[in-house]
């Protein structure tokens, strides 16, 4: 096994001077030195081959016994010092001071192609950073990170990617529910790829300390490495750096909207600085369409980082950004221009993203209205987002008396659909007859266009949940099942048809399948 590495970050930036792995209050670095925890009996059960071959490896290679053991923690490969970084976050609004890579270790850097990518074991034992907690992961949440960073990829939504999925034969303790009743869990890592790990809380943890000769270090080694167009080193720059990081939040929560993904934890420290979808915790997709909802038990009560609220959250976390880039920039008005910007173009990408679910492509004042009436009707009764915009690719303008027809399987319970509902719903949909008639393409030109942005199959909790009980006993069918479908979401692929379905009405309430804590 052979791969180009080329580290940069541990070359290029401060480190931690003390080498002992115990849990500690860092200063003026970026990161501390740590090896992974060797694991008992190390089992690879999936590896991602596009992955693979990304970073200049191939199947053959993942074959071995050196890559069983780089990628369960069991070797440390020559000339390279894995590592965990240092950064401090806002957690549900609050500032939590330090916090850090507690579970994830950073093992090198890998050039392939042209491109840079950071290879990071997350489930590999404790660092300096794991606070009161032991590092580990468990399999029922490494198999739902290591789905999920692969479908988001392949709905083309900007994420992390994963290379392997590994069982360490050790057990882990969790508290799923925190409800006081822990239990032991096969142990698991997953070995997460990107560009850049860094996160919003990598700054912030510099600018709170008032350590502005270490943040400027790192905000230079930044934009050096992945805004290397900015080029020279001026507060100008920084100010463009900003901006450049607000288009991409704005880009990636709009991605989030588009097929109707919920993060579940929007802390800033797990805000990537690339506008990477990042830490996938207690995520979901909708089932029923509904602004208010999110699928972290934590979040449960406030429900700060529900479905609707995603773009006010990533214009908070931006103003963080802001604050800690301060330093560097001293020029509130600029900030603030830029903060504004991002909710101006948001109010507009989202219209536009909403255009191009509905299949329209010219640009009318009214489709505001259309748009406004359609995310009311959603709601008047649980209706499925997921099926009802890919379904209505069907819908044919001649024929408006038929819309609910074309639409009927996202409804949960189709006889809600009466009175004033259907009436609502009829309207709309005489509605959009009209709009379409303003388009010059046909109804099957429409479907094309619409299938390409509206999923048809996407990955929802409960299909995690099903892989996840039949992988705890040793069968990965439905695991190797979903990776491989989940590849082409926006293809029809009838031998999944099974897959296009609403939720079943036993995940409605079951632990995994609709909401998730944090231990997730």
């Amino acid at each position: 096994m052979k791969l180009n590495i080329k580290d940069t970050f541990t070359k290029e930036l401060p480190a931690d001077p003390i080498m002992e792995n115990t849990r500690r209050q860092v200063s003026k670095a970026c990161f501390s030195y740590v090896n992974p925890k060797k694991t008992a009996k190390p089992e690879l059960l999936h590896v991602a081959l596009e992955m693979l071959e990304n970073i200049g490896l191939t199947e053959a290679d993942s074959k071995t016994e050196q890559f069983l053991n780089v990628f369960t923690g069991n070797e440390v490969l020559s000339n390279t010092t894995p590592y965990a970084m240092c950064y401090a976050g806002h957690q549900f609004g609050n500032w939590a001071g330090q916090l850090g890579d507690g579970r994830a270790i950073n093992l090198c850097e890998v050039v392939h192609n042209n491109k840079r990518w950071v290879l990071q074991l997350k489930g590999a034992g404790e660092t300096p950073y794991s606070r009161t907690a032991d590092g580990l992961a468990v399999l029922r949440s490494s198999i739902r990170e290591y789905l999920c960073s692969e479908a988001m990829f392949y709905l083309g939504v900007p994420t992390t990617r994963a290379l392997a999925l590994a069982l360490t034969g050790d057990q882990v303790l969790r508290d799923v529910l925190y409800n006081g009743n822990p239990a032991y869990e096969k142990g698991a890592i997953v070995t997460r790829v990107s560009p850049s790990f860094l996160r919003f809380g990598n700054y912030q943890i510099f600018a709170s300390k008032q350590d502005h000769h270490t943040l400027k270090t790192l905000v230079d080694f930044t934009i050096k490495h992945h805004f290397p167009y900015l080029e020279d080193v001026s507060k100008a720059n920084y100010v463009q750096f900003f901006k450049d990081v607000s288009q991409k939040t704005l880009e990636m929560i709009l991605h989030w909207q588009r097929v109707g993904f919920v993060h579940g934890v929007m802390n800033t420290d797990n805000m990537s600085i690339l506008g990477l979808t990042i830490d996938y915790g207690p995520y979901g997709w909708l089932e029923g369409f509904d602004f208010g909802w999110t699928p972290n038990t934590t979040d449960r009560q406030y429900k700060r980082y529900r479905y609707g609220n995603q773009p006010n959250m990533g214009l908070w976390n931006l103003v963080q950004l802001a604050n800690a880039l301060y330093p560097l920039i001293e020029d509130v008005p600029v900030l603030e221009a830029v903060l504004e910007d991002y909710k101006n173009n948001f109010d507009q990408a989202s219209l536009n993203m909403m255009r191009s679910k509905l299949g329209l492509e010219r640009k009318i004042d009214l489709d505001k209205v259309l748009i406004k009436d359609l995310e009311e009707n959603l709601q008047l009764t649980e209706t499925d987002m997921t099926i009802f915009f890919r379904n209505l690719g069907d819908f044919k303008k001649e024929q408006p008396l038929k819309g609910i027809e074309a639409v009927r399987d996202a409804f949960y319970f189709l006889e809600d659909i009466r009175g004033d509902i259907k009436e609502k719903w009829m309207f709309w949909f005489k509605a959009y007859a009209d709009r379409l008639t303003l388009e010059s393409f046909s109804d099957k030109a429409r479907k094309d266009k619409m299938n390409l942005v509206n999923p048809k199959y996407v990955l929802r909790n409960y299909m995690s949940q099903l892989a996840i009980e039949d992988a705890d006993k040793g069968d990965y069918k439905v695991l190797n099942e979903l990776f491989e479908m989940l590849k082409k979401p926006y293809d029809e692929q009838p031998e999944y048809q099974k897959w296009f379905a609403k939720r079943p009405d036993w995940a409605r309430d079951k632990v995994g399948a609709s909401m998730l804590s944090c231990s997730s």
